[in-house]
Order: C-alpha cells, then structure tokens, then sequence
C-alpha cells in the first residue's frame, strides 16, 4: 500500500497526519493529502554535496552585466499588453488565474490568434477538446489559420510536442490537469502541480518561448495549488469582475518586466473580451442631479489614474449599528468613523454606515480615506456635493491628511474628464494652476469638511 502524507499548498512542507495548522508556515487548513514520493539514494545526495553532478558555472560582475531593454511583441490587445508592461517577452513565464468562466480562455484565445500571424503559437488544453476550442473560437469571429491545438494532460508528451512544433509561444490551460509520469500522485496535487510548473519554466527559458499557464482558484479567490507556484513565474496576473457583468479588471500582482498592480479593463461582448480605452466612465454612476453621500475619488491603479465614485448611505442603526463596505477595507472604514468623530465632531455611532465602490472595483490604497469622509458626512447631512467635485489623500489618526503618490497626475486625469473642484492634501497641491480645475488644499480633515460647507 502506497504511503501517504499531508502537503502544504502554501508552503509545501509535509506532515506524517492531517493538522489543522500547518507545522511549517502556521497556515490553517492547508493540508491535502497526497502520495509520498521515494526519497533519493544516499548516493545522490553525496554526490550532489560533493560536486559531482556538475561544474561550476562562470560568475560575472554585476555591473559587466549587458542590462538592454528586454524586446516585446504586442499581443493585439492593448489593454492586455499595459497589464504586461508593453507586450509579451521572449521566455516570459505568465501565471493567470480566476473564476470559471470569467473570460481566461476566452482573451488567450483572442491573443494567440492575433500573434499567429507575428510568430508560431501553441494552444495546449487539458479541459476541452480541439472541437471545443474551435467551436469558441467560431463563435469569437477568429480566423486560427495559424493556431495549433494539442488536447493532452500529461506533461511529457507536451514536452516532446513543444519540441516538435517549436513554437514562440504558448498557452497551457490549466496547469491544474497536467501530470508528469515521475510521481504518483494525482492531477492537480501540490507535488505534480509544483512539478509540472517548473518543467514548462525550465523549458520555457531554455528554447526563449514565452509561456502562459491558466490557473484556478480557490473559495477565497487565490490561486489553488502551492504558493511556490507564484514564485515560480514571472508575472501573475487575476481576473476579477462579476460574471454577471460585461466588465472585467486584470491585475498583474507580480510582474518582472512591468508595473504591478497595473490593471486592464474589458468589456465582455458577443465577439469576446474588447479593451476599455476610457475606465474612469465605468466607475462613475450618471446621476441627472447631484445626491448626497456620493463623492468621486481620483485613485491610481498601477500607471493608470482612474476616477471612481464613492458612495455612503448612512441611516438610522439602533443599539447594534452596521459598518459594512464594498470594494474598501471594512477596519478602515471604522478607523475613519472614529477620526471623524474625534476631530471633526461628526457622530455615527447610533447609525448604519454603507460605503460601496461603484462598478465592482476594489480600492485598497488609502487615498480614498478622503472621499470616503465626504461621501460619509454629505449622507448624515444630506447635503449633495457640487457638480464636478473630486477628492482625494490619506487620513491619519491625528486628523490630518497626507500627500497620495503622484497627485499631478491624478489632478490633471480629473481636469481631462472635465471636473472642476478638487479637495486634496496641501502636499498635493499644483505648482501651476490647471486649466478649468479650482483645488482646495487642506491640511487636516476639519478643513476639509469646512471647504465642502462653503461649496454646497
């Protein structure tokens, strides 16, 4: 009977019986069991610490090093190519992952028949069937003259097709159905998932092929399998949105040759996903007249300044009040409450407290403490803040507002889209005046809450 063990998808280390904590990293519920895999002979082992497995390799100074820019070939669709940093890199390994049916195979599919044309691609698929693949990509409007499909799991036959078709790059969906012939265990497993990963990495810098490995994700939205996983590749990219809207964010969380936290918006369309050139229109509700508890935020996602609004309603709560959030950190929320009330004498202590982010986004620099205030006092107050107004900084405990990263930025995007008032940190206040931009800069959130009394 094959021996078992319990392996840590996050950190990889084993245990001889299922724990609820794991021994190694102190994560909860994080033991799967799997197959043990026979342990090396002592031979090997001495071999490998005394040398004898290989010489050594040349060592070179840092600054001889040739650093160029690294080449990129764009990969048709422009919003996919800014998450990336400019395109696809020879070599490149991408992880990306997300909820079933959010659109992965779907923008794959769109940007391998776009660069078919620029180089040889591979499309490996371990879900569908080839009929599968190109029954979608009929229903895309996708030529895939130059496409090649390959249907297959195991991981040593896609090694030996690689080698074969040679191609410049390639796609395997998902990472998660592969398997390699060298362990035992299951399709899917930590060990075969972190295996099978390292191969195509291995494989991927060896010949210069640029890489794309589909992912799954957990309950929680992670990516399912080990977290060496995310160490492995270059860049990890997540599909967030709500499959029950057109819209659909990519966020590069780890990215070698670009920004991360850089996001790309999509539209999801009968033709498949289409790049949004203008975010900011998303986020923005159309109101006929302004209303209150509804501020807009000027937050920076990666490169990108974008404008969302914020909205707060605030109502009658009893002895037990709510504080409930959308797209914001709820403890924040609660921080601000308090320095609201400490420092501008503003109590919602008896009151229900609803923030939302519109249009799905989550916002998770504190930029926004700002916007989130105002949309919180005009609630209580009922007083709407005027047409085109835009705020944003941080909010400490002590009251004051501090400076958010590239404020020119963020000013000039909201003077683009025609807005007209700003409250902002005095840090963040222009050198130059803005055409068509009136900014009020303050220092502590009193002052702020003062500036939008005599604007409403």
């Amino acid at each position: 009977m094959a021996k078992t063990v319990y392996t840590c998808r996050e950190c990889g280390g084993a245990s001889p019986k299922w724990l609820g904590q794991c021994p190694h990293c102190k994560a909860w519920n994080t033991l799967d069991e799997t197959v043990a895999e026979p342990a090396a002979g002592k031979g090997h082992r001495y071999q490998a610490l005394a040398g004898a497995s290989g010489a050594a390799q040349p060592v070179a100074t840092l600054s001889e090093v040739d650093a160029a820019e690294v080449a990129r070939t764009p990969t048709g669709q422009e919003e996919l190519d800014r998450v990336l940093g400019g395109g696809i890199v020879e070599g490149a390994v991408v992880l990306i992952g997300g909820d079933p049916g959010i659109g992965k195979s779907t923008l794959l599919l769109q940007a391998l028949d776009a660069l078919s044309t620029q180089m040889k691609v591979l499309y490996v698929t371990g879900e569908e069937s080839p009929a599968q693949v190109a029954l979608r990509a009929r229903r895309l409007g996708l030529a895939g003259t130059r496409v090649r499909v390959a249907a297959e799991i195991q991981l040593e036959k896609i090694l030996a097709t690689v080698e074969a078709e040679a191609p410049q790059f390639c796609v395997v969906d998902s990472i998660q159905t592969l398997w390699s012939e060298q362990l035992s265990s299951a399709p899917g497993s930590v060990a075969q998932v972190r295996e099978c990963a390292a191969q195509l990495t291995r494989v991927a810098k060896a010949r210069g092929m640029a890489t794309v490995l589909v992912g799954h994700v957990t309950k929680e939205g992670a990516l399912a399998g080990p977290r060496v996983l995310e160490h492995i590749v270059d860049t990890v990219l997540y599909f967030e949105g709500d499959t029950h809207s057109s819209f659909r964010l990519v966020r590069a969380i780890k990215n070698r040759f670009g920004a991360v936290n850089e996001i790309g918006v999509f539209a999801m369309t009968e033709r498949g996903l289409k790049g949004v050139s203008n975010p900011s229109a998303i986020f923005l509700s159309t109101h006929g007249e302004p209303v209150p508890g509804s501020c807009v935020l000027v937050t920076l996602e990666g490169t990108r300044p974008m404008l969302v609004e914020v909205q707060a309603l605030v109502d009658s709560g009893g002895p037990s009040p709510r504080r409930l959030s959308v797209g914001l950190d709820r403890d924040r929320l609660a921080m601000l409450l308090a320095v609201l009330h400490r420092h501008a004498g503003v109590s919602c202590m008896d009151q229900d407290v609803f923030v939302n982010a519109v249009g799905g986004v989550r916002i998770a620099e504190p930029a926004a403490d700002l916007a989130v205030l105002l949309a919180i006092q005009g609630s209580l107050r009922g007083r709407a803040l005027p047409r085109g107004f835009v705020a944003f900084g941080e909010v400490g405990l002590a009251g004051e507002v501090r400076p958010a990263p590239r404020g020119q930025d963020r000013l000039k995007e909201a003077a683009k889209l025609g807005f007209a008032v700003a409250v902002v940190p005095k840090a963040n206040a222009p050198k130059k005046a803005i055409e068509g931009l009136t900014v009020h800069a303050v220092g502590r959130v009193e002052e702020a809450i003062e500036v939008v009394r005599g604007l409403a």
